[in-house]
């Protein structure tokens, strides 16, 4: 078997790697933006892909994007942060231009695909992940199986409602849980109590991020604490429901917010264990961060094209 080109595309970034086929260090790996001025994004792929290449043979590209998209397809169905990418057949453009197989899957699916083979979820065959970031995205592992459903469109658990009629979702819908739990989301409701009058050491900042809010928290600021306790407890209104529907033995969070810890995982695990309808469902459980950070999306892709070659 030959070499595998793994790229992950988000709104921002592109980043492209190249792997032997059952090694997970990079040969080569490259980062660049996603957009730049005057330069057509499908462009810019082939380009960073390019770049990777090598001189010895590639046998698949695999990519990790954002969803919505068909991984059977190959098709991205909606990219809101790439104009033009409206049902557009990513996997068959690149197979044309490069000559070796494409396979297209969604950045959570393939995170999660990526921490069981390599990362945190090694030994376990049952797996919830969890990415929190600037959204919310989600990978289920079902008896060694990533879990797509029709179209490849599972697992959107950011998107489930936690508070009916509550704020508005990226996606437009109230109340889901990345409507509140994700990291923008934790950023408007302390930057709101602030607007209230609610003191807090964040108060003169201009811009506030999640970041902020976690340093501030663990400094002792009340209201941030308040915002991370929020979050926590809606995600772990969530994770209780989900835990009925999948039964997992290991819960994943990946993410930037993720890193704030305990001051998220404390709540959650607390909110879970009051909702859950019996304690078997949490007999046994692991409750863990992730571990692949920044390259779980290559991976992943690397591991995709592992299991389709």
């Amino acid at each position: 078997m030959g070499n595998i080109v793994a790229v992950d595309i988000g709104g921002t970034h592109l980043r492209t790697a190249l792997f032997s086929p059952n090694k997970v260090e990079p040969l080569a790996i490259q980062r660049s933006s996603t957009h730049v001025q005057g330069e057509v994004v499908f462009e810019r792929l082939c380009s960073a892909i390019a770049l990777v290449w090598g001189k010895d043979p590639v046998v698949a590209i695999s990519v990790a994007s954002a969803g919505p998209l068909d991984p059977e397809a190959g098709m991205i169905l909606s990219a809101p942060n790439i104009p033009g990418w409206e049902n557009f057949p990513l996997a068959n453009q690149l197979s044309s231009h490069f000559k070796v197989p494409v396979f297209l899957g969604n950045d959570a699916n393939l995170a999660a695909l990526g921490e069981w083979r390599y990362g945190a979820g090694q030994g376990h065959d049952n797996i919830l992940y969890l990415t929190i970031s600037t959204g919310i995205g989600g990978g289920i592992i079902n008896k060694g199986q990533l879990l797509l459903g029709h179209r490849g469109l599972a697992a959107e658990l950011g998107h489930v409602t936690v508070l009916p009629d509550g704020p508005i979702c990226s996606c437009g819908q109230k109340g889901h849980l990345e409507a509140i739990s994700s990291g923008p989301s934790i950023a408007r409701y302390v930057s709101e109590k602030i607007a209230e009058g609610t003191s807090s050491i964040l108060s003169n900042k201009t811009t506030i991020s999640a970041r902020d809010i976690a340093n501030a928290a663990r400094n002792g600021d009340n209201l941030s604490q308040e915002a991370f306790a929020r979050a926590g407890e809606y995600l772990g209104f969530a994770l209780a429901d989900f835990l009925h529907i999948f039964n997992p033995s290991i819960v994943i969070l990946g993410g930037g917010v993720s890193q704030s810890g305990e001051l998220l995982i404390k709540p959650a695990r607390a909110a879970l264990e009051d909702r859950v309808m019996n304690s078997n469902y949490t007999k046994d459980l692991c409750i863990t961060q992730a571990n692949l950070g920044d390259d779980a999306g290559l991976i992943g892709a690397l591991v995709q094209a592992q299991l389709n070659l």
